[in-house]
């Protein structure tokens, strides 16, 4: 693997820890709770960097996984934009954001349980960013990364 590959792969993972340690920070420090789809946001993030550190450590199955972590970020685009979409009111709110199963039966002390919990409509903005919510950030970003990545798959062998 040339060096400018290697050199993205660690800019890139470093991109990425410092988003999940900017929700967290967002999350915890800052107090501002996130939806459902806010957290599922995070997963594919968690597998990148597994992923790269896979690719930078053990550097094996190389071109596997840059064609693996293009589709990641395909899927953590498309997760991102579903919840930019309810945001905007271009998609309507899934059971994916509903609070609790709704095939259980609730006692009245379940109910209060569930409202005590203040979870986090999917529509509901908590935190921006230059006027941008974090989900529209996420969708520009995960998109970038899925043409990084796959730009990378693609001129594998000829960066060898």
């Amino acid at each position: 693997m040339k060096k400018n590959t290697n050199i993205t792969l660690l800019s890139i993972l470093s991109l990425l820890i410092l988003s999940v340690f900017s929700a967290y920070t967002i999350e915890y420090g800052l107090g501002h709770k996130p939806c459902k789809l806010c957290i599922y946001q995070r997963f594919p993030y968690f597998i990148s960097i597994f992923i790269i550190l896979n690719i930078i450590i053990i550097k094996r199955y190389i071109k596997i996984s840059l064609l693996l972590l293009s589709l990641v970020s395909l899927v953590g685009s498309i997760v991102a934009f579903y919840h930019f979409g309810i945001e905007q009111g271009f998609f309507n709110e899934s059971l994916v954001c509903e609070v609790g199963s709704l095939d259980q039966n609730f006692s009245t002390e379940d109910l209060l349980k569930q409202l005590g919990n203040n979870a986090v409509s999917c529509k509901t903005v908590t935190f921006r960013v230059f006027g941008l919510s974090l989900a529209s950030i996420n969708t520009i970003f995960s998109l970038v990364l899925f043409v990084i990545f796959l730009k990378l798959f693609r001129n594998y062998e000829n960066n060898k």
